[in-house]
């Protein structure tokens, strides 16, 4: 079925505890991703023997659960994983490495106060989220599996216990080198950095300064992955180090959420008290989270304290005019423009004011003016609209023709996002027994570029109370 290593293991104790999962024989699988099934090259008899291989001892000898630390809302601690536990690193037939991890899989070394456990609720967005995000062409974690675990579990009320079955291609974070730097000695940053750096990034091996590269490419694909949020709407909902992947996947689906209504102080999550994670505020956050990730790196850049420090912020510093080029390079295309001129970047700004003022529908105003439809009150009455979209057709027309311009808005813009109030729907009614509509919201989802007809009310967003009473939480 797997085809197991643990390279993982070959670094010292203090970055992992050997740890068995906790599953229920009487468990049973309740979502299963035939097309990660497919793409491992799993049979027909491996699916049916998931359940009895998750269970069984003699598959767990070298399970573990990860150590790290992180800033979690600016504040630093001690972490770890509460209630996650990687039972190997499968290798496909690529000769490609991926951790699977069992989320909810028990208690562990790192756990706390918590008692290791998930709820089937929290497991099916996180699985619905991760896929979600894969089909909208954004580097994600996958989910193999949910597995509605037999247990009972005590949250606010009574929930059934899941587990969610993890992929991807590390969980090594920013944490993980907050951790070896904070709690380790010299060598342990240096053997976490190069395991990660043969594990993720062979090609930086030979450089002159392999740390001080995985420093500016892991800041490169975290803006990239940042700015593919900012392009679908999404709000991660928290965003701290021990979130941030070195491998720049999404990952850790608790409180995140799409936005409705175009507001950059958007907060959805019930503990971002300070908007601190809000939509527009996530590429300052992510500059922060890279300076944790430099500050843990100073060490072992360079054998000077003070050359490491000029040579990590020579780094840093290309943080702002990175994001910037990313960001409007992104928002051109989502109007149809690909040419990254700094002259047209008023054309994006004001365009989002009006959206702001006018309290649009994020996903919807693309989509409207993909198809040249502006018959919306908000719009077709507003006469500073009318006159930015004179402004962004003369634009276009410039450069090409309008139907080039919408082939390029096509493949930028998404039609259908997992809107809060339908996955809060398909997952009570998930939970409940009827898998059909959580289902078809997945199907619908996973081609999110293409319009369909008869899905219209997947396209409408909440009512006006919903959204202003709507909250997520992490589901722990």
């Amino acid at each position: 079925m797997f085809n197991f290593d643990f390279s993982y293991l070959s670094l010292p104790k203090k970055f992992y505890s050997l740890t068995k999962p906790d599953l229920n024989p009487a468990a049973k699988v309740f979502i299963l991703n035939d097309e990660i099934c497919n793409k491992f090259n799993f049979t027909s008899n491996d699916k049916q023997k998931l359940i009895s291989f998750l269970c069984s001892d003699l598959n767990h000898k070298k399970s573990y659960a990860q150590a790290y630390a992180g800033h979690q809302f600016g504040h630093f601690t001690n972490l770890g994983d509460g209630r996650a536990i990687i039972v190997g690193e499968h290798i496909n037939l690529d000769n490609k490495r991926f951790d699977i991890q069992l989320k909810g899989g028990g208690l562990t070394k790192y756990s706390r106060n918590g008692d290791g456990k998930a709820t089937l609720s929290s497991m099916l967005k996180e699985y619905l989220f991760s896929e979600v995000m894969h089909y909208l062409n954004i580097s994600s974690s996958r989910s193999l599996a949910v597995i509605k675990t037999g247990d009972v579990i005590n949250r606010n009320i009574k929930e059934y216990g899941s587990i969610l079955v993890r992929i991807m291609k590390s969980h090594i974070r920013v944490g993980t080198f907050e951790y070896a730097s904070y709690f380790g000695s010299s060598d342990d940053l240096k053997k976490i950095t190069s395991y990660s750096i043969n594990r993720l990034y062979p090609e930086i091996i030979k450089f002159d300064n392999p740390t001080l590269a995985l420093l500016d490419l892991v800041m490169h694909k975290q803006i990239d992955l940042v700015v593919d949020w900012m392009r679908v709407g999404f709000i991660h909902g928290v965003m701290n180090t021990d979130n941030t992947s070195i491998s720049a996947e999404s990952f850790d689906y608790g409180p995140c959420a799409f936005i409705n209504a175009y507001d950059p102080e958007k907060v959805y999550s019930s503990i971002d008290h300070n908007s601190r994670y809000a939509f527009g505020n996530q590429s300052r956050v992510l500059k922060w989270n890279i300076l944790r990730f430099a500050e843990a790196l100073l060490p072992i850049i360079d054998q000077s304290k003070d050359k490491s420090i000029q040579l990590a912020e020579a780094i840093i510093n290309k943080f702002d005019k990175v994001w910037e080029e990313k960001y409007y390079d992104m928002m051109l295309k989502k109007i149809g423009l690909d040419s990254n001129d700094i002259l047209l970047y008023p054309l994006v700004d004001e365009l989002l004011l009006l959206m702001k003022k006018l309290k649009l529908d994020y996903t919807n105003t693309f989509y409207l003016l993909y198809q040249d439809n502006l018959d919306v009150n908000q719009i077709s009455n507003n006469t500073n609209f009318i006159q930015w979209y004179k402004k962004w057709k003369t634009n276009v027309l410039k450069k090409k023709t309008l139907k080039e311009a919408k082939e390029i808005m096509k493949k930028h813009n998404p039609i259908f996002i997992a809107r809060n109030h339908l996955v809060e729907e398909a997952i009570a009614k998930a939970v409940n027994g009827n898998v059909e509509p959580y289902n078809k919201l997945l199907g619908l989802l996973s081609n999110p570029y293409q319009h369909r007809n008869g899905h219209e009310k997947f396209l409408r967003p909440p009512t006006q109370k919903y959204e202003e009473c709507f909250q997520t939480y992490c589901g722990t």
